[in-house]
């Protein structure tokens, strides 16, 4: 049973490879080539590198709700993505469980990079028993 002002953590990706990233775009059908062309992305469009598209971000950290509660308990889930997630990066979670009421947890989700930057701010919604 989860309680109100109780936090997980978890690395969900420790290293992130341009590998990752490339496999990604495959399995998702998203080849925006700011994902995976590094001329593109740094001659083109000017940025530094490639770098992860938002949803695989957001799908490392829904790993961590469904973790902690099981897929079919999750019942709302959503983010608004702050920062870029680059090559290299470690990204870790930090689930808070908010409000616990009439067998709903609300959790606040932060996803923060190696340096301590926020990637990604979320929230979920789950039943719990």
């Amino acid at each position: 049973m989860v309680k109100s002002g109780e936090t997980h953590e978890v690395v969900v990706v420790d290293d992130l490879t341009r590998t990752q990233l490339v496999q990604y775009a495959g399995a998702s059908g998203d080849y925006n080539p700011l994902h995976t062309d590094e001329v593109y992305a740094t001659k083109v469009a000017g940025y530094p590198t490639v770098f992860a598209h938002g949803m695989l971000t957001m799908a490392m950290t829904g790993r961590v709700v469904t973790d902690l509660f099981g897929a079919d308990n999750v019942t709302r889930f959503g983010a608004r993505f702050v920062s870029q997630v680059w090559p290299g990066d470690t990204l870790t979670v930090t689930a808070t469980v908010g409000e616990v009421s009439d067998g709903i947890a609300e959790v606040g989700l932060s996803t923060k990079n190696q340096n301590g930057e926020e990637v990604l701010a979320g929230y979920a919604s789950a039943r719990v028993g």
